[in-house]
């Protein structure tokens, strides 16, 4: 025998060990993909699941939200018929606060057509030119609150909340002040302020607690 064989031996030896390793590394490999795939299907079914369950969460609230506005505007209009700026609705809501300029009367009074008429655009710039021209007039309140009641229905919800803000602000003592922050209330709501509208609905209950609105602002709340 010549001095080749034992190495040839040796090659031979370690070609076997390497053809019966190599299965078993592969056995190895298979299974560890096979558990990497059962656990990502787990991670990902779980994660299906938490956003199904996020789903439902965020329609419940759409939902409440929905009701929420619709709620809010069925209150705006109720506030505009129970007490409309021209005296609309068959003449059962008070009319319209008088001045001894008729000017200024027919200004109002032409506003205040609009409004009713549902020219809300109209309405709120009759109204801003109104408070431009009689900033001192006996019904810049009803102005005041008109324009920004004609400014959401318009939906120029940021600028109804500054109207209507400014409305509270100035006139704090005025009869129509907590109706004005349950709009601001729904301007926020529309604009996805639900902090902000808590806390225009906390005020109402907080500074004008025996108002009508204070009790429709308690009732806002729990929706929100």
């Amino acid at each position: 025998m010549t001095s080749s064989t034992p190495r040839l031996h040796a090659l031979s030896a370690a070609l076997l060990a390497l053809t019966l390793v190599a299965p078993a590394a592969q056995a190895f490999s298979d299974d560890e993909a096979r558990r990497a795939i059962l656990e990502l299907r787990t991670q990902i079914k779980q994660m299906n699941d938490q956003n199904q369950q996020a789903r439902l969460q965020l329609a419940d609230q759409m939902d409440l939200l929905h009701q929420e506005i619709a709620s809010l505007r069925g209150r705006i209009e109720e506030l505009g018929q129970r007490a409309s700026p021209a005296g609309g609705n068959g003449g059962n809501a008070p009319k319209a606060p008088q001045t001894g300029d008729p000017q200024e009367q027919a200004a109002y009074e032409a506003a205040a057509d609009q409004y009713r008429n549902g020219r809300y655009k109209e309405a709120a710039s009759s109204f801003s030119t109104f408070l431009q021209s009689y900033p001192n007039s006996n019904m810049a309140g009803d102005a005041m609150f008109y324009l920004g009641s004609s400014q959401y229905a318009s939906k120029d919800f940021k600028n109804s909340i500054q109207t209507m803000q400014s409305l509270v602000k100035n006139r704090p003592e005025d009869p129509r002040a907590p109706d004005a922050l349950l709009v601001v209330a729904a301007d926020q709501i529309e604009l996805n302020d639900m902090k902000g509208a808590k806390a225009s609905l906390q005020r109402i209950i907080k500074d004008y607690p025996g108002s009508a609105s204070a009790e429709t602002a308690k009732s806002r709340l729990k929706l929100l």
